[in-house]
């Protein structure tokens, strides 16, 4: 009996996803990664100049996007749908992180609400969105940025943020409960500190502040983006067909941590 052969560099062959925060960081190295397993990618994101380098790297397309905007976001999905055929993949990974988000004591209503919009509420329209075609299709895969902080506290506080990514996670869990039987699944991608411009802007303007976390990581380093879009990639391939409403931490053991090794 002969073995067919199983090109694992093709898991996402005919598979089309849309990426939101696809024009640099975690989103362009997932939106790499998934264009050289087989997937059509669609790149939504804020900055035009970078989102179209980015579709053009990946040969997909780009649809400029404010991820709070249910409109917009509508429109990016419908787009991907109308232009390929289906959406089988959701990156839903765009977020903010802004220095004005500190300590619940010096955080004010307006720096918590942006980043509440841009985090969470962002998710919420996204799924919604995505939701309607795969619903249809009968099938998918949705991914959600949360973090490590939804799962555990910081004494180096940035309130909102924290709250948004636990809201991330929570939704997530409910909503690939909710979907399951529907051949959809909902997985919250929870990274460590990684290497991306969000971090390096920390480490330029409070390099303590970024050293105090480096020191929690028994790994002793920070994730690198394409290590993160790999466990994208999974979560969004049949390879996890019986992983759903999962915390899927990729956090270098952070979360396990009471000390870090010698």
């Amino acid at each position: 009996m002969s073995i067919t052969p199983i090109d694992l560099t093709q898991r996402l062959a005919g598979k089309v996803a849309v990426i939101t925060g696809g024009a640099s960081g975690i989103g362009l190295a997932t939106a790499r990664r998934f264009a050289a397993e087989g997937a059509t990618v669609v790149i939504g994101d804020m900055d035009e100049a970078a989102g179209l380098a980015a579709a053009e790297l990946v040969n997909g397309l780009f649809v400029k996007v404010n991820v709070a905007d249910e409109d917009q976001v509508n429109e990016l999905f419908d787009t991907a749908a109308r232009t390929y055929g289906s959406v089988d993949i959701a990156f839903n990974n765009a977020g903010i992180s802004p220095p004005e988000d500190d300590s619940i004591l010096t955080t004010e209503l307006p720096a918590w609400q942006k980043v509440q919009d841009v985090n969470l509420k962002s998710v919420y329209l996204c799924c919604r969105a995505a939701l309607r075609h795969m619903v249809k299709q009968g099938k998918g895969s949705i991914i959600n940025t949360a973090s490590f902080v939804a799962v555990m506290g910081s004494a180096t506080s940035q309130i909102s943020y924290t709250a948004s990514k636990g809201g991330v996670l929570a939704m997530s869990r409910e909503l690939g409960v909710q979907f399951a039987r529907h051949g959809i699944r909902v997985n919250a991608l929870c990274p460590g500190p990684a290497n991306t411009p969000l971090l390096q802007e920390l480490f330029a303007k409070d390099p303590e502040r970024a050293a105090r976390r480096l020191v929690h990581i028994p790994l002793g380093r920070f994730a690198e983006a394409e290590e993160l879009a790999a466990a994208v990639a999974f979560l969004a391939s049949d390879d996890s067909s019986f992983i759903t409403a999962s915390t899927f931490l990729v956090d270098g053991g952070i979360s396990s941590a009471y000390t870090t090794p010698m």
